[in-house]
């Protein structure tokens, strides 16, 4: 194959999402050569997770970029509710964490993958290449040396000492090494949409029920982001109902956003996404190693993906930046990522099964309209029992820290937004 550039890195990052982004921060601050491989030429993605949970917030403060990321628009959720018999039911509380911010931040992805790309930069070690796409994995024997990719200059290829998949829940890295997975079948997809205005209070994060339908809505700067749950399988007839049926179940839904339904125009603003959840069962090969979404797809409960994905990063960047300073990782200090990461990566697994299982699939077979009743109960009887999934969606299990090596005091510039930080993608 003739290529335009060939290049050498230590490590090779493919996917600038938060889990790239992340690990190619701190493995630049601790000196080690890195490279981001972005196929898009931004980072303007509609509906990608905008959850910032409390443990990553704890983890830009440790950064130096808390008032970097305190400058971008975004929203605070402090509550997860369920509508029940006219009230609701407080399922998650994150104002009983005891943490310095004890809150989920609702911010587009794009804002925050910019302030993490101005901080990278800042780093002489890092590089970030948009609109280049991996196409195919280097390799000598068996052993992963790098990338193939498509950029702006055509075809090339990136050597390096490790090559960090980041590339999502459909990874052509995962893929190409042929890493066995164990998958959860879920019988749920999801639609992504957005209406105009802000929204009652009651309604953030508040999952609206019934008819066999559900719905949740998450409030953010100056419009609403919903996400519709139905069963797998039924986009096509969906889409074939037609955008004035589909406004007609999200005013059932949801009356007091009824008015506001006209702003849909097409079936075409309806996002489909393909809920599916599985698990590598080694998340490495010798010379390349799988974190985030690539390693483990997540079911999009709770907004976890997100949370476990940036920890993910931060475990690698802890774990392997002192081998990458001397040369090249081993296969068994590349497992020490999955050894750490697993315990958590399965309880948040077994918990969004257990919700879909008793919470979701009831709904959407007609069985009820929300939580079992002893749940219930349960969390008006004792409410600190808020505070056990609020940790769980919050903070995890295993929350990570910021290596010693990448932790700053304050903002590099301080209060200042990250360049090139851009508004909505649709212009609305």
């Amino acid at each position: 194959m003739s290529t335009a550039t060939n290049t050498d890195t230590t490590c090779v990052i493919v996917g600038g999402g938060p889990a790239g982004m992340i690990a190619g921060l701190l493995l630049a601050r601790a000196g080690v050569e890195v490279t981001v491989l972005e196929k898009h030429a931004d980072f303007l993605r509609d509906f990608r997770g905008d959850t910032v949970h409390p443990s990553t917030l704890r983890l830009l403060d440790e950064l130096g970029l808390a008032e970097r990321f305190a400058a971008l628009p975004q929203t605070r959720l402090e509550h997860v509710a369920f509508p029940v018999d006219g009230g609701s039911v407080t399922i998650a509380d994150f104002t009983r964490l005891h943490t310095p911010h004890p809150y989920i931040a609702m911010v587009p992805q794009w804002d925050l993958l910019d302030l993490l790309a101005d901080a990278a930069h800042q780093e002489p070690t890092f590089t970030l290449r948009m609109n280049t796409r991996a196409t195919g994995l280097l390799r000598e024997g068996e052993r992963v040396v790098g990338v193939e990719y498509e950029g702006t200059d055509g075809p090339g290829q990136i050597r390096a000492d490790l090559t960090l998949a980041c590339d999502g829940r459909r990874s052509l890295l995962r893929d190409l090494t042929g890493l066995d997975s164990k998958d959860f079948p879920l019988d749920v997809d999801a639609w992504w949409f957005r209406l105009p205005g802000s929204g009652p209070e009651e309604l953030a994060l508040s999952p609206r029920a019934g008819a066999r339908r559900f719905m949740v809505v998450f409030p953010r700067e100056g419009y609403l982001q919903i996400a519709y749950i139905g069963p797998k399988g039924t986009d096509a007839e969906l889409r074939e109902r037609g955008v004035s049926a589909f406004r007609r179940d999200i005013g059932e839904l949801a009356p007091e956003l009824a008015e506001r339904t006209d702003a849909l125009t097409s079936m075409d603003e309806v996002k489909h996404l393909d809920v599916r959840m599985d698990r590598l069962r080694r998340w490495h090969t010798d010379g390349l190693l799988c974190i985030g979404d690539a390693a483990h797809a997540m079911s999009p409960v709770g907004g976890v993906g997100i949370n476990l994905a940036v920890q993910d990063a931060v475990a690698a960047a802890t774990l392997l930046a002192g081998p990458l300073r001397r040369g090249r990782p081993t296969p068994a200090q590349l497992a020490r990522v999955r050894r750490r990461r697993l315990l958590p990566t399965m309880l948040v697994q077994a918990l969004q099964r257990g919700i879909h299982r008793n919470v979701v699939t009831p709904i959407l077979t007609g069985q009820r309209a929300g939580p079992p009743k002893p749940v219930i109960a349960a969390l008006h009887r004792f409410p600190a029992l808020t505070r056990l999934p609020a940790r769980l969606v919050g903070l995890g299990l295993r929350p990570e820290h910021a290596p010693s090596f990448a932790r700053r005091a304050t903002d590099a510039r301080r209060g200042a937004p990250a360049s090139g930080a851009k508004g909505d993608p649709r212009g609305s």
